[in-house]
């Protein structure tokens, strides 16, 4: 047993060093066609790191459809990471942050302008990939970048706003970090040929393995990850509404509930200790951790109508992957 996820962590590798490749080629040949800077720029960030789940899942998916030549859908899985680093890019301007997976980021380096224009610059690539496929693809795409500006201007909404309710944030975590898994497998089935309905279930396992990806980031916000590239409490110094605060909120009175409001309201590291306790206090952290495991069985569950491949085994070991990040 041990072996064969020895062997599985060997594929993935090996398919997460293919996409890096094709991104590399991607940045070589804008640089020695004329894009200079802003190429060089946005590669530095998009080469920087990352485990590169989206496409991964994406040429995971197309095969478990029955898809087998990887040329048809690695523009697609390109697109998606492009517009995801996109997004990674405009995300740091608006949170201020001055590095990325251990890289200076461009609108610290460069200034503010420029690093606006970069990141539409991999949108626009990441959009002009998708774009040579069918009109359904597109549409899928388009649906998708456009929910994840929705789910953005709805979570600076929810800056510190106490009231927000589980509701609330799974319909942000829905648009903004779950619907780019949901969309790129659901598009990687429809390119192998596979139903609509078949389709979707591809998609329904990336909306749950998203969902269950972003909880054990705000777990792992809260119990600090060297790999994350940020700070414990990153997300609770920008006013952000992960579920737990809104958990241990919901379920705390009297003065813990007063005491908790004034901490995510005036955060600094001097309070982070307290908020644990407090956050332990009501449970939330274990009640996050309960959510993971849940999305995680769902997901697994919508892969149960397909045929056991190679593909539906290293699907799977992602899904493990997500579990071990909250270990």
């Amino acid at each position: 047993m041990a072996s064969k996820h020895l062997q599985a962590n060997d594929r993935l590798e090996l398919m997460r060093l293919m996409v890096d490749a094709e991104l590399q080629s991607l940045i070589d040949d804008e640089i020695e066609n004329g894009a200079g800077e802003v190429a060089r720029l946005c590669g530095e960030v998009l080469l920087a790191g990352g485990k590169r789940l989206r496409p991964l899942l994406i040429l995971l998916a197309y095969e478990i459809a029955g898809g087998f030549d990887s040329e048809e859908v690695m523009p697609l899985a390109l697109a998606f990471e492009l517009i995801h680093t996109a997004t990674l890019v405009h995300d740091d301007i608006n949170d201020q942050a001055s590095h990325r997976r251990g890289v200076e980021t461009i609108h610290s380096k460069k200034g503010l302008a420029k690093g606006i224009i970069a990141g539409d610059w991999l949108f626009v690539h990441g959009f002009g990939l998708g774009g040579r496929y069918d009109e359904k693809i597109v549409r899928l795409m388009s649906k998708c970048c456009a929910d994840i500006a929705i789910s953005e201007f709805e979570q600076l909404d929810h800056i510190l706003d106490l009231k927000t309710s589980p509701e609330d944030y799974l319909e942000i975590v829905r648009g903004k970090t779950a619907g780019p898994f949901a969309s790129g497998c659901e598009a990687a089935g429809l390119i192998a040929g596979l139903s609509d309905v078949d389709a979707k279930k591809l998609g329904h396992f990336g909306m749950e393995l998203g969902i269950a990806f972003q909880l054990v980031d705000d777990l792992l916000d809260l119990r600090g990850d060297s790999q994350m590239g940020k700070p414990r409490g990153a997300d609770v110094l920008e006013g952000k509404m992960t579920l737990p605060l809104i958990h241990a909120l919901t379920l705390s009175h009297g003065n813990a509930r007063k005491r908790l409001s004034q901490i995510i309201e005036n955060f600094c590291d001097d309070d982070f200790d307290e908020l644990m306790r407090l956050l332990n206090r009501s449970e939330s952290m274990h009640y996050a951790e309960i959510l993971v495991s849940t999305h995680i069985e769902r997901a697994i569950s919508y892969l149960n109508d397909f045929s056991d491949s190679d593909a539906k085994q290293l699907m799977l070991q992602i899904t493990d992957y997500v579990i071990e990040r909250n270990r």
